[in-house]
């Protein structure tokens, strides 16, 4: 049922795209094994189409964040795949899911090499106290020689050094690859440094690579939703388009609130974010567009500081939520200088 939710389109663009992507996941291994297996049972090579549709579709639901599906899709699916493709989407989903037990225990040094990244990734996001090591430890091995073509271990380390707001780092990982994923990474990253101008020349190479990809849809969503202005329509449409033709996903309908948060559309930004927080309550982006909307909409102060006081308990290291203390302690601090003595 899943599989027909996502149809991929076969441009001329996704075609040579996906040339890249076989070589990059390794898929030509599995293809040459499929290959013999096809001989002795006398398949049809439509088999392999079939199977590279059903390797888009998983991706195509993993980039609009629907990663409980994203699992389930991979776990049912009639048409296998070789493990460690399969386990690579897997991985990356319960990463996504917070459940990082799972990748950290079943990840170990036996496993395939290509795994390997996703399970620093994990011991990152879990362990606090180790992600100054595990820092150190990615510095060395990006200052050697990188195989660009592991475009997972870009992707790792790249998000590694994003989070540590390393973001000349994360560019210069990531700019020596092709991936499609990679370079939505890096758009990413110009946006967060306020690089606009960046972001723009990164969309038009992203559309080059494969203009109909759900990933450079989103960039060019994200390009004109930092834009502003009449753009941010355009961005709603695309976000409306993507949940349409997908899933309304936390991040898809999270898009189209804060598309209608700056056109000054409350309700209707409202009204996206609950079926957002209702498809996952502790959701960060649906917290902090809440608590935004609610004190621009005149709420009563108590709904914002309910959606506050939920994003605090469920993600205390949020850069939000430290920002707020900060400026929380801040204004404690002057509010004291002019206290009116008893």
């Amino acid at each position: 049922m899943l599989s027909t939710q996502i149809k991929p389109v076969h441009s001329k663009g996704r075609l040579l795209y996906l040339e890249r992507k076989k070589k990059e996941a390794q898929l030509a291994e599995k293809l040459a094994q499929q290959k013999v297996e096809a001989t002795s049972q006398g398949a049809s090579t439509s088999n392999k189409s079939t199977e590279l549709d059903v390797w888009f579709d998983g991706l195509n639901i993993c980039s609009i964040y629907n990663y409980s599906n994203c699992i389930c899709f991979f776990q049912t699916s009639l048409i296998p795949l070789i493990p460690k493709t399969r386990d690579v989407f897997v991985y990356r989903a319960y990463i996504a899911l917070k459940k990082y037990g799972v990748v950290i225990n079943e990840i170990h040094g036996a496993s395939p090499q290509e795994l390997q990244p996703l399970k620093m990734l994990a011991e990152y996001f879990s362990q606090p106290s180790k992600r100054e090591a595990i820092v150190l430890k990615l510095d060395q091995q990006i200052s050697g020689n990188i195989d660009v073509n592991n475009y997972l271990f870009l992707l790792v380390a790249a998000t590694i050094y994003y989070n540590e707001s390393s973001f000349e780092t994360a560019l210069k990982v990531l700019h020596q690859s092709d991936n499609l994923e990679c370079r939505a990474l890096m758009l990413q990253t110009q946006l967060k440094m306020d690089r606009v101008d960046l972001a723009k020349k990164e969309l038009k190479t992203m559309q080059e690579i494969d203009d109909d990809a759900i990933l450079t849809q989103l960039a060019s969503a994200w390009v004109n939703l930092t834009t502003g202005g009449d753009k941010l329509q355009d961005a709603y449409y695309t976000f409306q388009e993507l949940a349409d033709k997908n899933a309304a996903t936390a991040l898809l309908l999270n898009g189209q609130a804060t598309c209608c948060i700056g056109q000054g559309k409350y309700e209707e930004a409202e009204s996206a974010l609950q079926d957002a927080l209702e498809k996952d309550s502790n959701n960060t982006d649906t917290l902090v567009n809440l608590v935004v909307m609610s004190q621009l909409s005149s709420k009563a102060p108590e709904v914002s500081n309910r959606y506050l006081s939920q994003l605090i308990d469920s993600a205390p290291d949020h850069p939000f939520v430290k920002e707020f203390q900060v400026k929380e302690k801040d204004f404690d601090m002057l509010a004291k200088q002019y206290t009116v003595p008893s």
